[in-house]
């Protein structure tokens, strides 16, 4: 199994830039898809965007789509996540999220990370 760690959450103002990061350990990291999650209070946890094994194939919410933008490292078994002009609604817990597979699930990834949390002012 693969263990997953979130850095990078704290505050800041619309329309400002936070980048997340996602180590991962305990398993292959390159055989897993990769991607994020987000909660915010009161709402379900929704998909935010996706990385295939390899890199080569991303999805992201239409909700983000064209100001966040994930990669991945799979020497250095790390995921980010590039958050750029950011909203009051994009306020949530972020979730790495991981599953063994060509694709991550949209719905129910196999594996999570802890959450960071992430707070934008208006």
């Amino acid at each position: 199994q693969v263990q997953l760690v979130e850095f990078g959450g704290g505050l800041v103002q619309a329309g400002g830039s936070l980048r997340l990061s996602c180590t991962a350990s305990r398993g292959t990291f390159s055989s897993y898809a990769m991607g994020w999650f987000r909660q915010a209070p009161g709402k379900e946890r929704e998909f935010v965007a996706r990385i295939s094994m390899s890199g080569g194939t991303t999805k992201y919410a239409d909700s983000v789509k064209g100001r966040f933008t994930i990669s991945r490292d799979n020497a250095k078994k790390m995921v980010d996540l590039q958050m750029n002009s950011l909203k009051p609604e994009d306020t949530a817990v972020y979730y790495c999220a991981a599953d063994l597979g060509l694709l991550l699930s949209t719905t129910r990834p196999g594996y999570w990370g802890q959450g960071t949390q992430v707070t934008v002012s208006s």
